[in-house]
């Protein structure tokens, strides 16, 4: 499919999932195959792009008609893994949240209610039968969440200052992979740490939330933390100083022995840099 166009759509990260091949029955395990072996395989800037193109048209398209058939692809030890797009359902389950996001009044002009409530009626319709769907990919907009870097650490940080503005030059990458193994045994050891030095809050909810995901996918899974379209906005000098995933071990691990004052000073860190990130939005 040709690209939507050119722009680069730069507030969205990514948490992705690549499976094995094996993890998928038939036919479907034939269909991403095939597509593996595609030399002309998108990006998620194209993916962005086509929703936002959905949009354009009165009314707005909310959610695609069809579900996408593409994906993102990478080799594990010589075992090729795919991270479904699902932009179908992600779109769907996004919806869902965008009245927490979005004043009423920019919502209605953007997405009218009676185009939500279509989009909610045919979502309802396809969960019966489709009740164990979930996607490869989460996302976020203008921010990563604390509790994604709790999966990984700073040693799996991939940063590339990529090779220019020109078109079909390289962009900027920075991204955080791990085996999945890795991904839960992190979950677990923080949690232990937070629970037992913390109250509850949305910081132990997110990374519940996020653990009891990622069992639903075959072990042998790899798992993507991917700055996406951040780095597009972000100046060099901040990508190359982001080491959000050593601040935040750093205080998980003062958390478990007790020392108060470098978990703040780690987490006073994480908020001061995130909060500079989000400013940008309102700039924008």
């Amino acid at each position: 499919m040709p690209k939507v166009s050119s722009v680069i759509v730069p507030y969205a990260s990514y948490l992705r999932v690549y499976e094995p091949l094996a993890a998928f029955p038939e036919p479907e395990r034939g269909h991403w195959a095939r597509y593996a072996r595609r030399p002309d395989r998108p990006s998620y800037q194209d993916e962005l792009r086509r929703s936002l193109a959905d949009l354009l048209p009165t009314p707005p398209v909310a959610v695609p008609v069809h579900e996408s058939a593409d994906a993102f692809v990478t080799e594990v030890d010589g075992v090729v893994c795919v991270c479904p797009w699902r932009t179908r359902l992600r779109g769907w389950q996004a919806l869902g949240e965008l009245a927490g996001e979005l004043p009423p009044p920019v919502l209605d002009a953007v997405l009218p209610p009676l185009v939500r409530h279509q989009a909610t009626q045919d979502y309802e319709r396809w969960l019966t039968r489709n009740p164990d769907a979930r996607p490869w990919i989460r996302t976020a907009t203008w921010e990563v969440p604390l509790n994604w870097f709790v999966l990984v650490s700073d040693e799996e940080r991939e940063y590339d200052r990529g090779s220019g503005a020109d078109e079909g030059a390289a962009p900027p990458v920075l991204r955080y992979r791990t085996p999945m193994v890795q991904a839960r045994r992190r979950v677990a050891r923080g949690l232990r740490t937070l629970r037992d030095t913390l109250d509850e809050g949305p910081l132990i909810d997110g990374l519940l939330d996020v653990g009891r995901w990622l069992e639903e996918f075959h072990p042998r899974s790899l798992v993507e933390l991917d700055y996406g379209g951040l780095v597009h906005v972000l100046p060099a000098g901040e990508l190359a100083g982001d080491h959000s995933a050593a601040d935040v071990a750093e205080g998980i691990e003062a958390l478990r022995d007790g020392d108060g004052e470098a978990a703040g000073e780690a987490y006073g860190r994480l908020v001061d840099r995130w909060r500079a990130v989000r400013d940008r939005r309102s700039a924008n």
